[in-house]
């Protein structure tokens, strides 16, 4: 009965396996919509394949999708390149619902200063980092997963290893909320974040910012955002200001309501439309003040958002 059963429906024995390759999929691609549309791949090469004759689905399942992503990341990469304004992985709320089996230092960080590190890695530094310090996937593992041998797998981790510890925030935000919502007093941060914005007030504004902070947006060339990353308190505070006194005149309508959320990991604030999300920012926060803000405004990277609620909403 169980062989005749995974032989004859091969989502029983897929299914388990869907959002753990979801994860992996979009740690690699940054993108919701690609990494759903790796996973599918995924899905249709295994009800292909000769199912009987696999003896680790789950090993059968992580190497057809890293493979499936590293065929997009040559597309993704060209796109990259003719992106209007700084880029941004899609944001996510659910960042559990793609966290792998295994309790790794980095198993639950999806926040945007890793993605965007990952993503100035290279396709196979990317891979093995991901597969051995993320998944917990063995070398041997590895390098039948990417046809390298396991010396050369080692070396990838290693490099992408060193340049991931030296590009990730000093302090990582540890809200003491419980998961999916937001600690109060990131709430209160926020939320005197926006007054001073709102009020246009720029010395209010700027002692909520580190001195070095930086605010990226993207729009993605679709709808109005900083072309540049804005870096330094005054001149992001100035810029804040600015683009939200603008928000009447050019994008904010009726209709549009605010709400707290976990922005990949992160505190966040999401605004909603009738259609769904129109903008996501998440806040990296230290010793109080904001360290960085990332804002997604670019309405193809919105769209998966549309219809989902927040966790724990």
């Amino acid at each position: 009965m169980s062989s005749m059963s995974t032989t004859s429906n091969p989502a029983e024995r897929f299914e388990p396996h869907r959002g753990r390759l979801l994860g992996l999929a979009y740690r690699m691609l940054g993108s919701m919509a690609d990494a759903t549309d790796a996973v599918q791949e995924t899905y249709l090469r295994w009800h292909a394949a000769e199912r009987e004759e696999v003896e680790d689905a789950r090993a059968f399942l992580i190497t057809t999708t890293t493979r499936i992503c590293l065929d997009l990341l040559t597309s993704a990469r060209a796109r990259r390149e003719a992106y209007v304004g700084p880029w941004l992985p899609e944001p996510v709320l659910d960042t559990a619902a793609l966290a792998p089996d295994a309790h790794t230092e980095l198993a639950e960080d999806l926040s945007v200063a890793l993605l965007l590190t990952l993503d100035r890695l290279s396709p196979l530094e990317r891979s093995a980092f991901l597969l051995h310090d993320v998944f917990d996937l063995s070398f041997a593992e590895i390098a039948r997963a990417l046809e390298r041998s396991e010396a050369a797998c080692r070396q990838l981790a290693s490099r992408a290893r060193a340049r991931v510890r030296a590009a990730r925030p000093r302090v990582a935000t540890e809200p003491a909320a419980p998961p999916g919502t937001v600690d109060s007093k990131h709430a209160q941060l926020m939320a005197a974040f926006a007054a001073a914005a709102q009020a246009g007030d720029v010395d209010a504004l700027m002692r909520l910012l580190a001195a070095d902070v930086r605010v990226v947006t993207d729009g993605g060339g679709k709808v109005p955002a900083a072309l540049d990353v804005v870096e330094g308190a005054d001149r992001a505070a100035r810029f804040l200001v600015g683009a939200t006194r603008k928000r009447p005149g050019q994008w904010w309508r009726e209709d549009f309501t605010v709400r707290f959320a976990i922005v990949n990991g992160l505190p966040g604030v999401v605004v909603d439309g009738s259609d769904g999300p129109v903008q996501t920012s998440a806040f990296e926060i230290e010793d109080g003040v904001i360290r960085a803000l990332y804002v997604v405004r670019n309405p193809d990277k919105l769209r998966h958002l549309a219809g989902a609620a927040a966790p724990g909403t």
